[in-house]
């Protein structure tokens, strides 16, 4: 095996794509650590107010709870009564739209970076995230860079999302597939 010079490596994405200055940066990963990645912070308030002073644009009724880890607010979107469960990383290079009554379950990681593993320069490649409304996304499962998970999808628990998910429909595996229709009834 040969040595890799990592002097190769193209890390310029960093230098003008974070939107947000150095000082700003420095101040959101103390506040990240201390109201967001701690689990002792429970509360939704404070972080909604975190959240909206970096920039983020948060819907009422949204529930943040503890141990989440947010990359840069100022690069997120959540719509009104969403749910934002333990230990969810949002790691959001570019823009993250989540709908409407979403519901990203415990420990589901959204993913908005990749390597170009094909380069010397093992670039880094970045596309964003969108969820539309009522979109489920299940137990420690997995939304790759650039999908789009349209209105009322479901990717099940421990899945991985490589490909956009269709309106209404209930995906499985890794990569996840469509394995059924959702059919939400109108009643009790």
């Amino acid at each position: 095996m040969s040595s890799v010079d990592h002097s190769l490596y193209n890390n310029d994405w960093y230098k003008r794509e974070i939107g947000a200055g150095k000082i700003k940066q420095i101040l959101w990963y103390f506040i990240n650590i201390v109201f967001f990645i701690n689990p002792l912070i429970a509360g939704s308030r404070i972080k909604k107010f975190w959240l909206q002073l970096f920039g983020a644009k948060i819907g009422k009724g949204v529930v943040l709870k503890p141990a989440i880890n947010i990359k840069y607010p100022w690069k997120l979107s959540i719509g009104d009564y969403t749910w934002i469960g333990e230990k969810v990383w949002i790691d959001n290079l570019a823009d993250v739209k989540i709908g409407k009554h979403v519901c990203i379950s415990q420990g589901a990681m959204l993913l908005t970076g990749n390597h170009n593993y094909s380069k010397k320069t093992f670039d880094l490649m970045v596309k964003g995230i969108e969820l539309e409304d009522g979109v489920w996304i299940g137990a420690q499962s997995m939304v790759c860079p650039g999908i789009h998970c349209k209105t009322h999808a479901v990717l099940s628990a421990l899945s991985v999302a490589t490909k956009n998910l269709e309106p209404y429909t209930i995906y499985q595996g890794n990569p996840a597939i469509a394995v059924r229709q959702r059919v939400i009834s109108e009643t009790e």
